[in-house]
């Protein structure tokens, strides 16, 4: 391979090789415009999102954590549900900052919040957060799946650089991948996942959450801290 080939085949952000194009992954995020995406359980995108001249998907903080403020919100890629998937972003999060990203998130009338129903891939400053040094064994920390499995090993970069993280998920099996290493593997809907959720916060926010769907929406939190995404991109397996 040539030089000029090999550039060639280095994505710049927010877009695709022909590599990637050819083995079928698709941008959900193109840098200029927040086509696709929109509040949770809402049809339009918040005014308390922007997109940045740098090209990145920003979250700006609100300072009153979930509570948010006018306008704002977790959102979703509202143009599909995914089932079996490989997803891949880079996320950046501001000082002692809160964020996440959901898979196989739901909307209903019965829900106001997606994390009522999808599992979530944590984003958090392990360094400034307090929630870092909450629930067991590290499982509110930076890849972990928030509040269940503890992200093994703890790779995260601190506040202010990127990170980049992967989703897979399969026919139930889910793995989480964080700076090029899994960090997190687990299994919906066995025994093992029904007691662990049975133990935890979720049964009280919804009683079935354990059900996780087949498919559903990705989603990206407004925890009312600074939060940057991009490159964000998916290939269905």
């Amino acid at each position: 391979m040539s030089i000029e080939q090999k550039v060639e085949e280095k994505a710049e952000l927010n877009s695709l090789t022909k590599a990637e194009k050819a083995e079928g992954w698709q941008l959900l995020f193109n840098g200029k415009t927040p086509d696709g995406w929109r509040n949770y359980a809402k049809t339009t995108f918040p005014n308390g999102w922007n997109i940045t001249p740098e090209g990145t998907l920003h979250c700006p903080g609100s300072g009153r954590g979930e509570a948010g403020g006018k306008d704002r919100g977790d959102i979703i890629y509202g143009v599909k549900k995914f089932g079996n998937f490989h997803l891949k972003l880079e996320w950046k999060i501001s000082e002692g900052g809160n964020s996440g990203i959901f898979y196989l998130g739901q909307e209903s009338d019965e829900f106001d919040f997606i994390w009522k129903t999808a599992p979530e891939m944590q984003i958090l400053d392990n360094e400034k957060h307090i929630d870092a040094n909450e629930g067991l064994s590290g499982n509110r920390q930076a890849g972990s799946l928030y509040d269940l499995y503890p992200a093994k090993p703890q790779n995260a970069k601190p506040a202010g650089e990127w990170n980049s993280v992967e989703i897979k998920v399969y026919k139930g099996s889910v793995w989480h991948m964080q700076n090029g290493e899994t960090v997190v593997e687990y299994h919906l809907w066995t025994p093992e996942w029904n007691e662990l959720v049975a133990g935890s916060k979720f049964p009280d926010l919804n009683p079935n959450w354990a059900d996780v769907a087949t498919e559903g929406y990705i989603g990206l939190q407004d925890h009312g801290d600074d939060v940057w995404f991009s490159n964000i991109k998916i290939k269905e397996l």
